[in-house]
């Protein structure tokens, strides 16, 4: 890990570049443990925390889209 490739050429990432790496890491963990959960919630509780993650700011659509622009 810490290596990308660029047009076949290996180029280091940069500590911040890693460091983004792992918030990611960090965000799917948690990710799994709210998938986890997700059975022993009510259909109301279901409904509401969803309704949470849809209007959650930033989200990772736009963490996405940022990522994606040049």
């Amino acid at each position: 890990m810490g290596l990308t490739s660029i047009k076949g050429i290996p180029m280091p990432l940069s500590g911040e570049a890693i460091r983004l790496m792992n918030y990611i890491d960090d965000v799917a963990v948690t990710l799994r443990r709210i998938l986890a959960l997700v059975p022993t919630l009510t259909a109301e509780e279901r409904a509401r925390i969803a309704e949470h993650l849809i209007h959650s700011s930033p989200n990772a659509e736009d963490v996405a889209k940022a990522l994606a622009a040049k």
